[in-house]
């Protein structure tokens, strides 16, 4: 698997919870003190998130951070 692949997965999954939740984007981005552009480049796999950045989507998202990047 190659990092943009692998950038993409992790979005898809992020974008599978939120939904799950009920959340849209902006939702996600106010619960994790982050902005809507943030989230939206995050699931579109166009940034490289750090550990620390997926630990608090999964807190947020009420998963475990393995749950997050099961795939």
């Amino acid at each position: 698997m190659t990092k943009d692949q692998l950038k993409k997965k992790v979005g898809k999954r992020i974008i599978e919870l939120r939904n799950k939740k009920g959340w849209n984007q902006s939702d996600l981005a106010r619960a994790c003190g982050k902005d809507r552009q943030a989230i939206e480049k995050l699931e579109n796999g166009k940034v490289n998130p750090t550990i620390y950045s997926l630990y608090e989507l999964a807190k947020v998202l009420e998963v475990d951070l393995f749950v997050l990047l099961k795939f």
